[in-house]
């Protein structure tokens, strides 16, 4: 399996990043340990279940710190923040696991998802299998899968493989190009990315560019650069089901009062 990237950008440099972690972390835990830990591991919690809801459905996102941003929340406690956010309205969370550019790692997952009853989506590169395997093992109930680094075969792969683990995988795109490659590989669950990771800029219109083309049985999420209540007016009335927020709410001295606020509760 390959990412398929292109040399020099933001992007490529955390996929190779990513890279060599995985392959020193395969060294020292195999598959087939994976394997027999995911037997072991809690059910499955409903992550599509969670978006699908008629609510204003965010999935509040624990990240200490960003590529773009540098640390965002100094005092960053995963179990505190999850117990928090849930009792603030939050229908899943999503937890930064990469270690060398968001400072995250799957201990505060595990920790975030212990503190609370919601599913909880893995944050990270994902580009193997055996990271589905170690999200599986790890608790997670669902994870990202970034189209702009993977090829099809390896898309169709790792869906599939989330599938056979109980997992719907939350299936993340860029460009209209991605959306198309996203639907073909039979994604249910479809993110658009506002931040194009190549440049780490942000544009809310890239959302209400592209949901014209989304498919009707598709829950369609709307990610990163949402900050207000009435950003999240305007895309639920342009048709997204969920929104992913993090910066927002970790930059934010009290991270449930913001969620309140952006689901129109303050």
């Amino acid at each position: 399996m390959s990412a398929e990237t292109k040399s020099g950008t933001v992007l490529d440099r955390m996929v190779e990043a990513r890279r060599s972690a995985i392959d020193h972390r395969k060294r020292i835990l195999p598959e087939a340990v994976l394997r027999i830990a995911v037997k072991k591991a809690e059910r499955v919690r409903d992550f599509a279940g969670a978006l699908g809801r008629d609510a204003v459905n965010v999935i509040a996102e624990l990240k200490k710190a960003s590529p773009s941003r540098g640390v965002i929340r100094e005092a960053f406690d995963p179990q505190g923040l999850a117990s928090q956010l849930e009792r603030a309205g939050a229908c899943a969370l999503s937890v930064l696991t990469e270690e060398e550019f968001f400072q995250g790692s799957l201990k505060d997952m595990r920790a975030a998802r212990a503190a609370s009853a919601l599913p909880v989506l893995r944050k990270d590169f994902i580009i193997d299998p055996w990271q589905v395997w170690e999200a599986r093992a790890a608790n997670a109930d669902s994870f990202l899968l970034i189209v702009a680094i993977l090829r099809d075969s390896a898309l169709s792969e790792l869906l599939a493989l989330g599938r056979q683990l109980g997992m719907e995988p939350l299936v993340e795109v860029h460009t209209r190009e991605e959306l198309s490659r996203a639907v073909d590989a039979g994604a249910q669950l479809i993110g658009v990315n506002n931040r194009d990771l190549r440049t780490l800029d942000v544009r809310l219109d890239t959302s209400l560019e592209l949901i014209d083309a989304m498919p009707e049985a598709c829950i369609a999420v709307s990610e990163s650069g949402v900050g207000s209540q009435e950003e999240i007016a305007r895309l639920r009335a342009a048709g997204f089901d969920a929104f992913l927020v993090g910066e927002h709410l970790m930059a934010s001295p009290d991270p449930a009062a913001a969620l309140r606020a952006l689901r129109g509760e303050v």
